[in-house]
């Protein structure tokens, strides 16, 4: 996805050149990009964190930069995935799908950012997302089953308008049955099928009030991490939602695509 500028200060990464080993075309408008970074033998990173391309689609730098979350997890390679999506007049995703192919050379910076998993899970954490914003969760998740790291239930909250847009499903669906405590809950807006309908909003206030049901005040609710990645207004409808069910705003982390 690409995302609107980051506010939060961090530590500038060098530019660096990675080659693209791989491409799948994962649906119809989107494809899987698999890129080696050849000058390091591993390329670190945070789960949830993502990096900046610098495409050459315009002469100002600052119009040249798309920045994307990565899809794979740390795993000790020099490799690693990006999940985009073709946007209608996008001058990036149209330079990325048209004009680069295995073999091609890509500009970056990173990996950065704070969306990243806490050192210690004590709270039931919802994965909130649409389309391609499953791409930091897909990461984390996968990160916490390779270290089997101990947490309470997980919510993937996945919406998107109809079966063919759909990523990573069968993965996701593997994946639920392999992590304790794992709920895969895919959801679609504009087809009715054999799982959940409507919208992303409909399934976490659900959960949450039937988990708070027994609560006299907001005090005791139970203790809760919210993860929003997608389009503005559904992670504004859904900060708006989460206080409303009384959670402070310290509980919503969020990744705004741009």
């Amino acid at each position: 996805m690409y995302f609107s500028a980051k506010l939060t200060l961090m530590a500038i990464e060098p530019w660096r050149t990675g080659t693209v080993i791989k491409i799948i075309d994962e649906t119809y408008n989107t494809k899987r990009y698999f890129i080696r970074v050849d000058e390091l033998e591993s390329f670190d990173f945070k789960a949830g964190q993502f990096v900046t391309l610098d495409l050459p689609i315009h002469e100002q730098k600052n119009k040249r930069w798309r920045s994307y979350s990565i899809a794979s997890w740390p795993d000790g390679s020099n490799v690693y995935e990006l999940l985009i999506v073709l946007l209608e007049g996008g001058l990036g995703t149209t330079y990325l799908f048209n004009e680069v192919k295995v073999g091609s050379q890509l500009i970056f910076r990173g990996a950065q950012g704070v969306f990243t998993l806490p050192e210690i899970i004590e709270k039931d954490i919802f994965f909130i997302c649409t389309g391609t914003g499953i791409a930091p969760f897909r990461s984390m998740l996968n990160y916490m089953k390779l270290h089997d790291v101990p947490h309470q239930n997980l919510y993937l909250i996945y919406g998107c308008r109809t079966q063919k847009d759909l990523l990573y499903f069968d993965e996701m669906k593997c994946l639920e049955q392999e992590m304790e405590n794992l709920h895969f809950m895919p959801t679609l807006s504009r087809e009715n099928w054999n799982g959940h309908s409507g919208y992303v909003h409909d399934l976490y206030e659900t959960i949450c009030k039937k988990n708070n049901e027994a609560c006299d005040t907001l005090e005791n609710l139970k203790p809760a991490a919210f993860y929003l990645c997608g389009w503005k207004f559904m992670i504004d409808d859904a900060r708006k939602k989460i206080a409303d069910l009384g959670y402070d705003r310290k509980a919503v982390h969020f990744e705004l695509y741009g």
